[in-house]
């Protein structure tokens, strides 16, 4: 089993310990999300349903959440 290489969002900004979105690619075409200050909490899904979740938040799907 490989060890997950995490990669921070580039809009996180380049301060160290400044809270951002971490992600992963893993085995068997999933992928590993998590927030910076909290890296227990890991949410693993596969690459095409994480492309849609990053579409409906380009396209302002969830902008009545904010």
């Amino acid at each position: 089993m490989s060890e997950i290489v995490w990669q921070k969002s580039s809009f996180s900004g380049s301060n160290e310990g400044g809270s951002c979105v971490e992600l992963a690619m893993g085995a068997a075409d999933l992928r590993h999300l998590r927030e910076s200050d909290d890296l227990g909490s890991i949410l693993v899904t596969d690459a095409e349903k994480l492309n849609c979740f990053l579409l409906a938040i380009k396209a302002g799907e969830f902008d009545h959440l904010a």
